[in-house]
């Protein structure tokens, strides 16, 4: 199937069949794909925390909205962004840069002064709104690879972020969370999602053109 066939398949998903579980190998290109993912200025500004452990799951139940949802699904991916952007952030993944490239440390020393004089002259609030951003990017293509896969899906904002990061120590790591994705496969008598029509903005509606 191509992309936009796998795109067309994919929901999200309501109730998941809690007796099936995605292999380590399909998490894991799940996971590569979302390593793989754009970020600004290529610093990757986040981490994703895998949780398939059950009791560490019911801890996380008590912050999210659909209980039965986060219970019954194989894996939680929390993605979690960087709370605040630092010279020593920064300079780590670019180091991590050069040396991959087998280029001198300092190479784009002038680039990340800049990007150093940006970042950290602003509010750790601006620094995450900037860093939350670049998750949502990694998260789509999980949930393009996890199609492909034919795992089902429920990408999840509605959720406390307080539970979460206290739950998963994130502060502790200089992290918050973002976003959550529940992977899976549905529960189709009880997926009221399942049989209904994908429906999305007219391609003229969606579309402005200036050619």
């Amino acid at each position: 199937m191509s992309l936009i066939d796998n795109l067309k398949w994919r929901h999200a998903v309501k109730a998941y069949n809690p007796l099936k579980k995605v292999s380590d190998a399909n998490i894991n290109k799940i996971i590569e794909a979302a390593r793989l993912a754009p970020s600004s200025s290529g610093l990757q500004p986040f981490k994703l925390i895998i949780v398939k452990n059950q009791v560490i799951k019911k801890q996380l139940m008590e912050g999210a909205l659909n209980t039965k949802c986060m219970r019954d699904c194989s894996h939680v991916i929390v993605f979690a962004a960087w709370n605040r952007y630092t010279a020593e952030r920064i300079d780590t993944m670019y180091n991590l840069t050069t040396d991959e490239r087998n280029l001198p440390r300092g190479r784009f020393k002038r680039y990340t002064d800049s990007i150093k004089e940006k970042y950290l002259n602003q509010s750790a609030e601006q620094n995450f709104a900037h860093t939350s951003k670049q998750t949502y990017i990694a998260l789509g293509l999980a949930l393009a690879q996890a199609a492909e896969l034919k795992v089902d899906t429920t990408p999840i904002e509605g959720f406390s972020n307080t539970v979460i990061d206290e739950v998963l120590n994130l502060e502790e790591l200089g992290l918050k969370s973002v976003s959550l994705l529940y992977l899976g496969y549905s529960d189709e008598e009880n997926d009221w999602l399942a049989n209904m029509k994908k429906v999305r903005a007219s391609k003229e509606d969606f579309i402005i053109k200036f050619n």
